[in-house]
């Protein structure tokens, strides 16, 4: 079993014990401005595998642009977002070290979610399969990517992001964009 394969498992069996979220993102004075400055923190990925994030080593990439490299929090998964605690912080691989390009709020069909969350405004992509082989094609989920950290030639919040490669990379991951993913 891989590592990839590991965390993927852990994540399975927190979507069994998990709760729910807070619903901060009801509240009309989160902006992404305001997350912006939250989530500043992360830029030393350090801190995030201390606050519980995990890095997924793969930097994933599609024809149309990249997401970089992922680093998941499971503990932060349930049926609600909270605009605090992204599922997911998206790093750009730079030479030797990652900078934080944005984040990703993701959401599980399997937390009972019946409708495409929205937060700041947007509605969540969705429902999609699993990214194989970064997670399991039976993972059906809704997410949204924003690009908090790193302009986004397509919009702040389109999935991938054409200012972004992974070309070099050793864990590169070439993907295809589902029809229920906004690339433009």
């Amino acid at each position: 079993m891989t590592v990839v394969s590991r965390r993927l498992a852990l994540l399975g069996a927190a979507l069994g014990v998990l709760g729910t979220v807070p619903a901060a993102a009801q509240q009309p004075s989160v902006t992404p401005d305001s997350v912006r400055h939250l989530l500043a923190r992360y830029q030393d990925p350090m801190m995030a595998i201390h606050d519980g994030y995990h890095s997924t080593l793969a930097c994933v990439e599609f024809p149309e642009g990249a997401m970089g490299v992922h680093f998941i929090n499971v503990q932060n998964i349930g049926p609600t977002v909270d605009p605090s605690k992204p599922q997911v912080l998206m790093y750009e691989p730079v030479g030797d070290s990652l900078r934080l390009a944005g984040a990703e709020w993701f959401v599980p069909l399997a937390t009972g979610v019946k409708e495409a969350p929205v937060l700041f405004g947007e509605t969540f992509d969705g429902p999609m399969d699993g990214h194989h082989p970064v997670m399991p094609h039976e993972l059906r989920h809704y997410d949204l990517h924003v690009w908090l950290f790193k302009d986004n030639p397509h919009g702040m919040f389109t999935s991938v992001n054409s200012a972004i490669s992974c070309a070099g990379q050793p864990y590169r991951v070439m993907g295809e964009m589902e029809p229920t993913v906004r690339h433009r």
